[in-house]
């Protein structure tokens, strides 16, 4: 098998980030004259446009760029992360993988559902391949399935 590289989407993630600190903004500015006579709807839209601002501003500062290589012939799948204060590298030998399977993230009733390729490590832990940064398909369980079934076909020969 080949070896089989993914990178994550720091463009799309970034124009995210601004999106909602342009939404934060928009809402700090519209609901700045709230009176202060208790808790008024000016007075939570502009603590929501400042919660927006807080998340958008982290976004932009803590985004970065995740790889995933995996490699066959090394027998091994290789996290990379980099942001602004550095980078970060992880390698995660096939032998010690327990099992392969697609989490989720949030729920119908709380909205959008993103999904993720985890590993159970045999150690007990797990790892996220996929998060914390942007990849395309996080919105779609049926694409993560596919990376699953094809990251279990290198891990189990």
């Amino acid at each position: 098998m080949d070896t089989w590289k993914i990178d994550s989407s720091p463009g799309k993630q970034a124009l995210i980030a601004w999106i909602i600190l342009v939404v934060g903004l928009i809402l700090v500015i519209g609901f700045r004259n709230f009176d202060g006579s208790g808790v008024t709807n000016s007075l939570v839209g502009f603590l929501l446009g400042l919660l927006l601002l807080l998340i958008g501003f982290a976004g932009l500062l803590m985004g970065g760029k995740r790889s995933i290589t995996v490699d066959a012939q090394a027998h091994r799948i290789l996290i990379e992360d980099e942001n602004r204060f550095g980078q970060k590298k992880r390698s995660i030998s096939f032998d010690e993988v327990g099992k392969v399977y697609v989490g989720r993230l949030g729920n119908r009733e709380g909205g959008s559902i993103s999904y993720d390729v985890v590993l159970k490590l045999k150690v007990g832990d797990t790892v996220s391949l996929f998060r914390p940064a942007y990849f395309e398909g996080t919105w779609n369980r049926s694409v993560m399935e596919h990376r699953c079934r094809r990251l279990q076909e290198y891990i189990q020969p």
